[in-house]
């Protein structure tokens, strides 16, 4: 394997890896606050349809990406109403997201577009540009003659859209809201021990609220990257268990923001080597299928699941509906 597939490699699993930490980084402030979000898969699935529909309908995809936190918030808003109003059970609730979004978007698609479910292909105005560094290359006969300096310069560094730096920099914002402001004191405590805020004065209906919503504008903005910038149309469940490997991560993680970065580009990298095959089955000395690359992030999801769900310690009061106590 030489540096220019190594590089290749690390630039696909960046690319890959920003939906999943998107997706994470909401599931953490709805499980900080005590409400268990297994409905990521659906409000992803939901914003990425609504993202290239709106896109593709009005040539930009800076409406897309709005119409998609929309739709995305809206399905935390029915979550909201299920789990926190009405005290319902929210692993179903979540469940029940995801079901619903994955009928609609099929439904609304073959409606509108009568292409069996997915969106006509965006043009480059309906997509994410991508942002090139001064004096980074952008061909490949130019990059296999390249230095290593500039082959990290030009397709690690350069070449991304607006939303990979954007959810990279959400890593230590999130740290820093969750650490270092009473906001996020507040919120890690109504996960913990919802009666002792609710004495304190705060409401912990509001702030379980407010993580919700969060999540659900993160998960919009997760489910547009995948349909205008990853790709350049929707496609019937395009998400591809994205919002599980991301709760997969998010328990991997310990609900931690910075370990969450790691769990998330972990499961990128494995996500990447189905990109590079070839050049993986020459370094091991083995032929092995593409599929086999293609199933590694769903094997350390169940590694993970099986293995790290006991060791981690989850908020206490995850899953519990809150009652005020009279």
């Amino acid at each position: 394997m030489d540096f220019l597939t190594l590089v290749l490699i690390l630039d696909s699993s960046l690319r890959l890896s920003t939906p999943l930490l998107l997706a994470c980084l909401a599931g953490l402030f709805s499980e900080r606050s005590g409400v268990f979000d297994i409905g990521l898969e659906g409000k992803m699935l939901a914003g990425a349809f609504v993202a290239a529909a709106v896109a593709y309908l009005t040539g930009s995809v800076w409406i897309g990406l709005f119409a998609a936190i929309i739709a995305s918030v809206f399905m935390s808003v029915l979550h909201g109403l299920a789990s926190i109003t009405f005290r319902g059970n929210q692993l179903i609730s979540g469940v029940a997201i995801n079901f619903l979004a994955a009928g609609l978007t099929v439904l609304v698609s073959n409606a509108l577009f009568h292409e069996g479910g997915r969106t006509p292909g965006l043009p480059p105005d309906a997509r994410f540009p991508t942002i090139n560094l001064p004096g980074a290359l952008t061909r490949i006969p130019e990059l296999r003659h390249a230095d290593p300096m500039t082959l990290v310069w030009s397709k690690l560094l350069s070449g991304h859209t607006v939303i990979v730096p954007f959810a990279l920099l959400l890593v230590p914002a999130t740290w820093w809201l969750l650490y270092r402001t009473r906001f996020g004191l507040r919120l890690r405590a109504v996960g913990e021990n919802p009666a002792a805020v609710d004495t304190a004065g705060v409401s912990v209906i509001r702030l379980r609220w407010i993580a919700l919503l969060i999540g659900g504008v993160l998960c919009g903005i997760a489910g547009a990257y995948l349909s205008t910038a990853i790709q350049a149309s929707f496609i019937k469940n395009m998400t591809a268990d994205r919002g599980f490997m991301a709760l997969a991560a998010l328990i991997f993680a310990k609900w931690k923001p910075w370990n969450a970065l790691w769990a998330c580009l972990l499961f990128g990298f494995l996500q990447a080597l189905e990109t590079q095959t070839r050049a993986v089955n020459n370094l091991i000395g083995i032929a092995l299928p593409s599929q086999f690359y293609n199933a590694l992030p769903y094997v350390l999801t169940v590694v993970i699941l099986a293995g790290f769900v006991g060791k981690s310690i989850a908020p206490k009061a995850g899953g519990e509906p809150y009652v005020k106590e009279r």
